[in-house]
């Protein structure tokens, strides 16, 4: 067997690349610990954590409620399948759909699964209730989406990284730009459009926050032309942007609702789709399913996650914090930086084009900062919701120190 303890980060380094699928470039740091906001290295270094998982670690790493909810249920029942019932689920469904508003809970595992059945019941309802000729549902999506690697989310991107090689793709689908109201006024006014799916804020493409009152005329006009709008708030959700949910920040409430990351504290894989009767009742047995979905152990532990985020009052943290980490933000030298964007702690700097992101990333982990790019000069900064001022503060610190180097 062997001595993980024992091996070095170029040991564990070259162990990915021998044996491993090379579908990830990671920044070259071996993990092996993790305490709120903190992770540490094989060799012992402590870092601040400023990626939070893509926000799945929003309660922080290894949040002792968390993981106490999790051992006490893995002592007793961890999977049935759903062809039993199990002394959680049903607690689980009724916890989620009081909080959130809605009548029915679909559990499922990924996020990308999140948002492959909210594709197939807005399909399923475009069928029986809008009455959409058999086979020529649509779902409409915006350029720069992101929703995971599956060949119907690949089928919905607008960025040849995803979707390239990966051919033939879903038929139905249709790309309109983000944040462009007429455009999908547009889409909505062909009676076979089903739904409208979007994050309300892109994540994957940078932290893309669109203009105030996109997220109500989307709601407005997907009534007006009987279509579904789906949000995708598997990153956006669960406190990350200062609310419990993005669409909050506008009062307006989505059809379909997907979550996902967050919702286990980063334990274990856990997703869900929220909606109405109307719209949830189109799924009957035999129509959907998943071996794992609502399992007794990702049921205790979603429970638990959200009694955190709500208990902790992480929403309103980063809500007040986000206003510190942008100030801070606001602080870094503009001959380094071309734009901030920040929606509570989901935020991002985009770097002048003669400042090489990775070599970014290699002295922010240097520095003892951990994050990640997305598309080549955008630097994403989420860190767990459980973090203060002070760390906050460090945290700018730490990155303005390291972009200041640059001049030397």
């Amino acid at each position: 067997m062997v001595d993980h303890k024992a091996q070095s980060s170029e040991e564990i380094f070259a162990l990915e690349d021998q044996y491993g699928c090379r579908n990830y470039a990671p920044v070259p740091v071996a993990l092996c610990r993790g305490e709120g906001v903190f992770v540490w290295d094989v060799e012992g270094k402590k870092y601040y954590d400023f990626l939070s998982a893509y926000s799945a670690v929003n309660q922080g790493h290894r949040h002792p409620r968390i993981i106490a909810a999790l051992k006490k249920q893995a002592e007793k029942l961890t999977l049935v399948s759903r062809a039993f019932y199990s002394d959680q689920l049903g607690q689980y469904e009724k916890f989620m759909t009081s909080l959130f508003g809605f009548d029915r809970l679909l559990p499922m595992n990924t996020g990308v699964e999140g948002g492959e059945s909210a594709c197939k019941i807005a399909r399923k309802w475009g069928y029986d209730v809008k009455k959409i000729p058999a086979g020529q549902a649509k779902i409409i999506f915006a350029d720069g989406n992101f929703w995971g690697r599956t060949l119907s989310a690949v089928s919905a991107s607008s960025d040849p990284s995803c979707y390239e090689g990966f051919g033939p793709y879903m038929p139905g689908f249709k790309l309109i730009p983000y944040n462009d109201v007429a455009a999908l006024e547009k889409e909505l006014q062909d009676p076979t459009v089903a739904a409208f799916m979007v994050e309300p804020i892109q994540g994957e493409a940078g932290v893309v926050i669109p203009d105030d009152g996109y997220l109500r005329k989307v709601r407005a006009l997907c009534t007006k032309y009987n279509v579904l709008w789906i949000a995708d708030e598997v990153q956006t959700g669960l406190g990350r942007t200062g609310k419990l949910l993005a669409v909050d920040h506008e009062g307006v409430r989505p059809d379909i609702l997907i979550l996902g990351k967050a919702l286990s504290g980063g334990v274990l894989p856990v997703s869900a789709v929220l909606a109405n009767h109307d719209v949830m009742n189109v799924i009957t047995p035999g129509t959907h399913g998943s071996t794992y979905g609502g399992n007794p152990l990702a049921c205790a532990v979603a429970m638990e996650a959200m009694k955190v985020l709500i208990d902790e009052k992480l929403s309103e943290k980063a809500e007040k914090l986000g206003k510190v980490f942008l100030e801070e933000l606001n602080k870094l030298p503009k001959n380094k930086v071309t734009t901030v964007r920040c929606r509570g702690l989901m935020c991002a700097i985009v770097l002048h084009d003669s400042i090489p992101a990775q070599e970014v990333l290699l002295r922010l982990r240097d520095a003892g900062l951990l994050t990640k790019t997305t598309h080549g000069q955008i630097i994403r900064l989420a860190p767990p919701l459980v973090i203060t001022e002070e760390q906050i503060r460090d945290g700018a610190k730490i990155i303005r120190k390291v972009l200041e180097s640059f001049d030397k």
